[in-house]
């Protein structure tokens, strides 16, 4: 029996507005947070472009940011004249940086509603980018198990390089238009959240 690690990519995934079978992947998803100061809608977006997240490539920073590594391992063995893969396992690691304001207490109606809407978006998008990732770690595990079987385990491991290198591609080009949608919908969609946030406060009081 060989096994065969498959190359573990890491994606850093950020938010770009403005502002399981019987064998499942292994999944594990992380949290942390950057802390944020002031009591107006203009502070709080200096404060989000001062500490968020940075893209190491660009220097720029986000709001949030989702932070991917998959990787996994392959079993195969030779017999009967032909490579077959005996187990794939994939591991998945996603890591999360959201926003914490520090001053909701001191702050005005107005701005803790902003503050509420802004921030709910900003953790379903990162959140979303996580799914993203298990659909595909998933995905890459039950065709990887899946594979038909070679003449010989090098032709085997080059199907198995090959496939993973197939689906983690199309993961992040996945991860790449999620992110362009977001950002062409990020206006209208706050607007309509801020309404919606806005009408039901009043209601209350």
């Amino acid at each position: 029996m060989r096994r065969l690690r498959l190359a573990a990519t890491a994606l850093t995934l950020l938010c770009a507005s403005a502002v399981a079978g019987a064998s499942a992947p292994l999944i594990k998803k992380t949290y942390s947070y950057f802390d944020i100061h002031g009591l107006t809608g203009a502070d709080l977006e200096r404060e989000l472009s001062k500490h968020g997240p940075v893209v190491s490539e660009t220097g720029v920073r986000h709001p949030g940011a989702t932070k991917i590594k998959l990787g996994g391992s392959v079993d195969y063995r030779s017999s009967g004249g032909k490579c077959r893969v005996l187990d794939a396992k994939v591991t998945l690691e996603t890591h999360l940086t959201l926003p914490r304001w520090k001053d909701r207490n001191r702050a005005n109606r107005e701005t803790v509603i902003v503050w509420d809407t802004l921030s709910s978006d900003i953790k379903r998008h990162e959140e979303r980018h996580a799914e993203i990732a298990r659909q595909y770690a998933r995905k890459l595990e039950r065709t990887l198990e899946a594979l038909h079987p070679e003449r010989n385990c090098k032709r085997m491991e080059a199907r198995v390089d090959a496939t993973s290198k197939s689906i983690i591609e199309e993961h992040a080009a996945d991860q790449e238009r999620f992110d362009r949608v977001e950002a062409a919908s990020f206006e209208r969609r706050m607007l309509r959240m801020l309404r919606f946030k806005a009408a039901k406060q009043n209601n209350r009081s």
